[in-house]
């Protein structure tokens, strides 16, 4: 199960009201199923139906997390009028990319309350949720 501290929630939602029409992208790490760190990655292909995160942002996010001692835990993006749940674009980039095994979050701002979802991705692309809890913000 992944923990996930509520103000890292609200800023993902932010993150996608604020990339509204466009979907968001970031990276959340932490250690041992505990998130503590959120990146925000620039989307290179500004887009309402798909993402691509800047690879500058993404290898700095990754040497970052790593001086650090935290794990990459998550991918994040957005749907902007769609549920939040990886599309068919989704799996495949993430198939395609070699992240599987891997913790996807999507946000949608689909209706008028965003939804926050977790899940995994195998090799195959098949999608499962992954359990994860909402705790109180660390700072």
């Amino acid at each position: 199960m992944i923990s996930v501290p509520s103000n890292f929630v609200d800023e993902m939602i932010e993150h996608a009201v604020q990339e509204n029409p466009n979907e968001c992208c970031g990276i959340l790490a932490g250690k041992d199923g505990l998130i503590s760190a959120l990146y925000r990655v620039r989307n290179s292909t500004p887009s309402p139906y798909r993402y691509v995160m800047d690879p500058k942002d993404q290898m700095n996010v990754m040497k970052e997390s790593d001086e650090l001692g935290l794990d990459l835990m998550a991918f994040y993006h957005s749907h902007t009028h769609s549920p939040a749940y990886p599309s068919e674009t989704d799996t495949r980039m993430a198939v395609e990319s070699g992240w599987v095994d891997f913790c996807y979050v999507l946000v949608s701002l689909e209706k008028q309350e965003p939804e926050v979802r977790f899940y995994m991705v195998d090799a195959k692309g098949d999608i499962s949720n992954e359990e994860f809890e909402i705790i109180n913000s660390t700072s």
